[in-house]
């Protein structure tokens, strides 16, 4: 005879279950990080070493794409390496995680070799499951978590899920419009009809399409 199962067996099965299940690909879970393409300039201005000029300008780079673009930018505006350094604990310019740079990637405060070896060391990255595995070993859990909030995985544009659009809502990616219109166009069959498609959409400030292609790839 088969035996019976408690509630709280059940409830234990479960729960492993949805520990063993692989997470979405995402942008890494926030901790309140400023995303200079989408913050309102008030919002800049309020931030450690910027004022309203700064903001201005920043506004007039978008779209930003890269984290080495950022930092070039406020270069340019005499804030010294420590002051962006204090600053990038605060706004920072996501790096993918299978595609960012090394100068990207260590612009992220408390970066080394050590830990971007351990980023670099497993891409391709479908989740960050694996990043956290790696990251844990190469310095701990904490510092797997603070990292995170800089990084994203890209969206494949052919098999995403809305679960995973959802956690780029934030820095206006994962939007009902993007949602849609990601989804209506399957099967993407190359970048160029991607631009074609979405071109249409953002006429009215066509480097938008730029920043959108950051985040998606097509296997």
């Amino acid at each position: 005879m088969t035996p019976r199962l408690n509630r709280s067996h059940l409830a234990g099965v479960a729960a492993a279950l949805l520990l063993a299940a692989p997470a979405d690909a995402q942008l890494g879970r926030q901790q309140g990080l400023v995303e200079p393409n989408v913050a309102a300039d008030s919002t800049i201005a309020a931030l450690p070493g910027l004022n309203a000029e700064i903001a201005t300008a920043l506004r007039a780079a978008r779209p930003i794409l890269s984290a080495v673009a950022l930092d070039s930018i406020l270069a340019s505006k005499a804030l010294g390496k420590p002051a962006r350094t204090t600053l990038y604990a605060r706004m920072f310019v996501h790096v993918d995680i299978n595609r960012g740079t090394d100068a990207e990637f260590m612009l992220i405060p408390g970066m080394d070799a050590k830990k971007l070896a351990a980023i670099k060391g497993k891409r391709p990255y479908a989740d960050f499951a694996a990043y956290t595995a790696e990251m844990t070993k190469a310095a701990n859990a904490a510092e797997a978590d603070r990292i995170e909030q800089y990084l994203f995985v890209p969206i494949e544009l052919n098999t995403h899920t809305e679960a995973i659009m959802d956690t780029f809502a934030s820095i206006g990616v994962g939007t009902r419009r993007w949602k849609r219109e990601f989804v209506e166009y399957r099967p993407w069959t190359s970048m160029e009809q991607f631009d074609r498609e979405i071109s249409k959409y953002v006429r009215a400030t066509p480097t938008e399409l730029n920043r959108l292609k950051r985040y998606v790839y097509i296997k």
